[in-house]
């Protein structure tokens, strides 16, 4: 199938990983909260460095930046990568997921990657985070729980980018999402038990 070939060179390929891993790895949260003085971001809530936890710091605005600068980093690898091809953009943008969920900096315990998910969908396929705004936020409407709105919105994402003729992109986000699923084992645990927290609730 022509969405399974690959014609970006192994050189141009392992570069583009490079390239997107080493800016998807900037752990832009606990940066942040050090150097606002609040201290470790990965002693208090979760451990993550993603902006839900920064948020946890009070902190209202820091957990915005978090989030914008997490998102920036698969948009601008994404991007970047492209001007060489779309496969170019695809590996730059895998990577950049990757490493805010793996970064080596940190022992390779980063983010959850919501963030830099629709980053890269940004940088790759931008028509589609209005789809992801559109089934978040009615899920968040229907459930109030924000995890559940996030599964639930990277579930439709491969289908709608297939549904678009953006094939190999879609097999992109398909592995993505299967991994953020992976990384929200523990929110999908809280989910069935009915322990997890709904959007505005303390805890």
């Amino acid at each position: 199938m022509d969405i399974l070939s690959w014609q970006l060179g192994l050189p141009a390929t392992l570069l583009c990983l490079a390239f997107g891993y080493l800016l998807g790895s900037i752990p832009f949260g606990l940066i942040l909260t050090r150097m606002a003085g609040l201290g470790d971001v990965r002693k208090i809530g979760s451990g993550n460095i993603g902006a839900t936890n920064v948020l946890r710091t009070g902190n209202k605005k820091l957990a915005a930046a978090t989030l914008l600068l997490d998102a920036f980093k698969g948009t601008a690898g994404a991007a970047i990568a492209s001007y060489w091809g779309i496969e170019a953009g695809i590996a730059a943008g895998f990577a950049a997921f990757l490493g805010h969920l793996f970064p080596v900096w940190l022992g390779f315990k980063g983010g959850k990657g919501v963030a830099t998910y629709i980053g890269v969908l940004l940088g790759l396929a931008p028509i589609m985070v209005l789809a992801f705004a559109a089934v978040w936020l009615a899920m968040a409407k229907i459930t109030r729980y924000s995890s559940l709105s996030a599964l639930v919105a990277t579930a439709s994402i491969p289908v709608a980018l297939y549904a678009s003729g953006y094939g190999k992109i879609a097999l992109l986000f398909a592995a993505m999402t299967v991994i953020s699923w992976i990384k929200h084992r523990t929110n999908i645990e809280r989910l069935l038990s009915g322990t997890e927290s709904r959007i505005g609730e303390k805890g």
